[in-house]
């Protein structure tokens, strides 16, 4: 795994090896970005964005942002042993200072003040996890959006989440497994 573009591009991303995790892959994460970058569809840049990575891993969503010019990214991750790995990759790109780490569940998280919005939401739940709509639904309800935002939620291609109540879909794709949906809070 490693950083595909921008001012970290060609550095190696640690990650673990276990069953929790399921590291977003480097093809699937290039698509993202492209989209990101190239689609018409979505109005909203990576540069000096907030971003939000839900479910965040080792932080490969994240790290590109940082790379990319991404004003500051926010992490929630709440197993300790892929949350070590995070910190070792933060710490190994010297970006400490653009970086927010919450070892917690999100839902905890988002019981506490939130006084942040948010340019860009990165959903990675595990794939049979179908809790996460109620955390997106909750970004939505209590408003922690700017203006110009986009919502990324990463599944598995054969998922039916139901989201039509949460987002408005722009941009569905499939790659091998994954299916990348690109949406805004309706």
């Amino acid at each position: 795994m490693r950083i595909i573009s921008g001012s970290l591009k060609g550095k190696s991303i640690n990650f673990v090896r276990n069953s929790t995790t399921r590291p977003l892959k480097d093809s699937v994460k290039e698509n993202i970005f492209n989209i990101l970058s190239h689609s018409n569809s979505i109005n909203t840049r990576i540069e000096q964005s907030n971003i939000l990575d839900l479910y965040s891993g080792i932080g490969s969503f994240g790290l590109e942002c940082i790379s990319r010019g991404a004003k500051k990214v926010t992490f929630i991750e709440k197993d300790k042993n892929t949350l070590k790995v995070l910190n070792k990759n933060v710490i190994n790109f010297s970006i400490t200072n653009q970086v927010i780490i919450i070892n917690d569940k999100i839902e905890n998280f988002f019981k506490k003040s939130i006084k942040e919005k948010y340019n860009i939401f990165f959903f990675d739940p595990p794939f049979r996890d179908k809790t996460f709509v109620k955390n997106l639904n909750f970004i939505k309800n209590n408003r922690i959006y700017e203006k110009k935002h986009i919502v990324i939620i990463h599944r598995e291609k054969e998922t039916n989440d139901f989201l039509d109540k949460s987002i408005d879909t722009i941009i569905e794709k499939k790659y091998g497994r994954s299916r990348i949906i690109f949406g805004t809070f309706n």
